[in-house]
């Protein structure tokens, strides 16, 4: 039996890819998380086989979640579902180690697929999109946008989502459970490794990078 966390913050979503993935009688859902911290949270419990998690979630996204959980050296394996083919992003999750990458217009048997090839180890790609990011990740010219998404810590990268979302610094202080004065610093540590110098250009450069949904 493949064990299965789903991370989606729409409860109605969750339930449609938790009959899915049920109906099949290999996989068995052990726990639904509706937040990034939640998937975290869940994963070190439970130590599940495979994480069904959505990128585009409140506070902490899908790709700092998955990035803490990968931190943790469990034999968990990742597949991130998302409404974007952003190739950058995909490129970056995959050398990172997550293991499968999902269109939800396309999560269908797809999924059930999917959770079976990453619970063995292997990749799992939407076919739409397999060819292309398959090409970026061969290419060498590519480096350079890999060491840009490097260059900040998973800490830094929350503060840049939530940032974006529009939260003050009191706000991320609160959220993040650290002072106001630790939140300054990982923020100006942001903008410096990103070489911008005020908030529009930090949310356009983060857009650029993929850094941001």
């Amino acid at each position: 039996m493949i064990r299965v966390i789903i991370a989606e913050d729409h409860n109605l979503v969750r339930q449609g890819i938790r009959a899915l993935l049920e109906q099949s009688g290999d996989v068995q859902v052990i726990a639904e998380a509706a937040t990034g911290e939640e998937a975290i949270q869940f994963t070190e419990i439970h130590k599940p086989e495979v994480v069904v998690m959505d990128l585009s979630m409140p506070r902490l996204d899908g790709a700092q979640a998955a990035e803490r959980i990968l931190e943790m050296n469990l034999p968990t394996q990742i597949i991130i579902l998302s409404m974007h083919a952003d190739t950058t992003m995909i490129q970056q999750l995959l050398r990172r180690g997550v293991k499968g990458y999902l269109l939800k217009d396309a999560v269908t048997e797809e999924l059930l697929l999917a959770v079976r090839s990453v619970s063995q180890g292997k990749m799992f790609l939407s076919p739409t999109i397999s060819d292309t990011v398959m090409t970026m990740l061969l290419s060498p010219s590519d480096a350079s946008a890999e060491r840009v998404a490097d260059l900040l810590t998973p800490r830094e990268r929350e503060v840049l989502q939530l940032v974006a979302e529009g939260h003050t610094n009191n706000d991320m202080a609160d959220i993040m459970s650290i002072s106001v004065k630790t939140v300054e610093k990982h923020r100006a540590n942001v903008m410096s490794k990103l070489q911008v110098n005020d908030l529009a250009s930090l949310i356009r450069e983060a857009i650029k990078q993929g850094l941001i949904f």
